[in-house]
């Protein structure tokens, strides 16, 4: 006899379908809740430049153009004024100090010399003259205080007799009072000749320092003019390369212009121009270095120029150690101007997101769908090639960097 055998409702491939099905709404439901309100925009990928953030050394820096100088040019200036009359050197030329450049005539400046001159040879003549006046003058008053010495002591003497004559009654009283008479007055002249020397002597003193004063000046003075005349004859004040001598004989100098300089080029300088916004980031003893001939040569900041010109202030750099060999003047060199130490940080490409976010948010590639979803991030300091990374990514992240300019204000990146 048969036997009815009943179908299972639920078969293993039946249960299997099911939770595939339920799997399936569950998936899409999420995937709805997930992305509702989510902006996107479809990118091709190979028109994107991207950055996988990662840890290293970084150092904020600046790269700024500077041109190569002597250390020490030295300006020439003509002294005297005058007219071209001999010219000994061509400009570019090398020269050693104290070496003839130019000779300049000026008949004004040679007649005033030759007036001094004669002027002072005439002092001279009238300050000796003088000083034999003052000598005879000397020589009279002493004279006359010897004569007075010796009629005083004659007629001392006839005073003495005179008093004992007088006694015996031998001469007259008159005649002897006119004798004492005679020896006071001598005594009077004595003092006052006395006097008249020692005020004589100081007044003499005097006069031979305002004479020797007078004189001693008159000397400095045409050695002053002397001097003026040797400048017009034009030197070099130190070794080294000559430049802007633009005169040539016959033409006129004027007093104080300026004919030319020298530069020393045992040693150089570079002069470089800096970004005003960095104008308090700056400062002297800070370092610096650019490359020539595939080495690289260090720098530091040795004076500041503050006035800003242009949007830029300048700055001299010296050479830490011996310049480089070739080097010249006038040479534009790019020299990469540290602004902090060396230091290890997270580091994000430069790139042009940055015109557009200011460095508050980035794309940020998922691995896990292939798209690039907005992200808040936190950019701090900043050289060249790097952005150091503050805040919002980790090592590993794979960034957008190229331009935001197309893709709006959008979410999501959907890459192609």
């Amino acid at each position: 006899m048969d036997k009815k055998i009943e179908k299972k409702r639920w078969t293993w491939q039946r249960i299997l379908l099911l939770v595939a099905v339920v799997g399936g709404l569950g998936l899409l439901i999420n995937t709805v809740l997930k992305n509702a309100g989510t902006s996107r925009l479809n990118v091709q990928s190979e028109r994107l430049m991207v950055d996988t953030v990662g840890r290293g050394n970084f150092q904020e820096f600046i790269p700024v153009t500077g041109v190569v100088q002597p250390l020490r040019t030295v300006f020439i200036d003509a002294v005297e004024g005058g007219k071209v009359e001999e010219k000994f050197v061509e400009d570019g030329a090398f020269v050693k100090p104290n070496q003839p450049i130019l000779r300049l005539s000026n008949p004004d400046l040679m007649v005033n010399y030759l007036n001094q001159e004669a002027n002072i040879i005439s002092q001279i003549n009238q300050i000796r003259n003088t000083s034999i006046l003052m000598e005879q003058q000397s020589l009279n008053l002493r004279e006359q205080a010897v004569d007075v010495d010796y009629q005083l002591d004659l007629n001392g003497k006839r005073l003495e007799r005179n008093r004992e004559l007088l006694k015996d009654k031998v001469i007259a009283r008159v005649e002897y009072e006119e004798m004492e008479a005679l020896v006071t007055n001598l005594k009077n002249r004595k003092g006052l000749l006395r006097a008249t020397i020692k005020k004589d002597s100081a007044y003499q003193e005097l006069q031979q320092q305002q004479m020797s004063s007078s004189l001693d000046l008159m000397q400095r003075n045409l050695t002053i003019t002397r001097q003026s005349l040797e400048q017009l004859m034009v030197r070099a004040p130190i070794a080294g390369q000559l430049s802007g001598l633009t005169k040539e004989l016959g033409a006129s100098v004027a007093r104080s212009e300026n004919i030319g300089q020298i530069d020393d080029l045992s040693n150089f300088k570079v002069r470089v121009r800096i970004d005003e916004f960095y104008i308090s980031r700056v400062f002297n003893e800070q370092e610096g270095s650019f490359t020539f001939a595939g080495k690289n040569y260090q720098l530091k900041i040795k004076k500041i120029y503050p006035q800003v010109l242009n949007g830029a202030f300048e700055a001299d750099m010296v050479f830490v150690g011996a310049p480089p060999e070739g080097i010249k003047r006038g040479q534009s060199v790019s020299v990469k101007l540290e602004l902090s130490a060396e230091e290890q940080a997270m580091l994000l490409q430069r790139g042009g997101f940055y015109q557009t976010t200011g460095g508050n948010w980035v794309y940020v590639i998922d691995p896990s769908s292939g798209n690039a979803r907005k992200r808040t991030v936190r950019l701090g300091r900043q050289n060249p090639n790097f952005y150091e990374v503050l805040d919002g990514l980790q090592p590993g992240d794979v960034v957008i960097v190229s331009g935001y300019e197309n893709f709006g204000d959008k979410d999501e990146l959907v890459l192609k």
